[in-house]
């Protein structure tokens, strides 16, 4: 799966998404803990995948599922997120989430810093 697609398909299953009823987005125990460390709410991060884009590409990683590292916004706030794609049930995983620090990333919070 190119990062292209893997994009597509993460916006597509934030946009379908609707908790209780349609679910197309998992949340790993990981990912629950770091929103509460980081005073997010799971309907924000949602939000933030309808239009977030790849900034790393997990490919051939040894990973069960195809991932990646994506950067969303909840308003100007940035968020990057490590969503895996899981086209047998048609859904995306949400593996772990974060507010990127100006210490560690640039360009936007798109590349890490040496």
């Amino acid at each position: 799966m190119t990062p292209a697609e893997k994009v597509i398909f993460i916006r597509q299953k934030a946009k379908e998404h609707v908790p209780y009823n349609n679910e197309k987005i998992l949340w790993s125990l990981h990912a629950v803990k770091k929103l509460r460390n980081e005073s997010l709410r799971k309907k924000e991060v949602e939000n933030a995948l309808k239009s977030c884009e790849i900034i790393e590409d997990y490919q051939g990683e040894g990973r069960p599922l195809p991932d990646c590292l994506v950067l969303g916004f909840i308003g100007v706030v940035p968020l990057h997120i490590v969503t895996a794609v899981d086209m047998d049930t048609d859904r995306i995983i949400v593996v772990t989430v974060y507010k990127p620090h100006d210490a560690r990333w640039k360009d936007g919070w798109r590349k890490r810093k040496n």
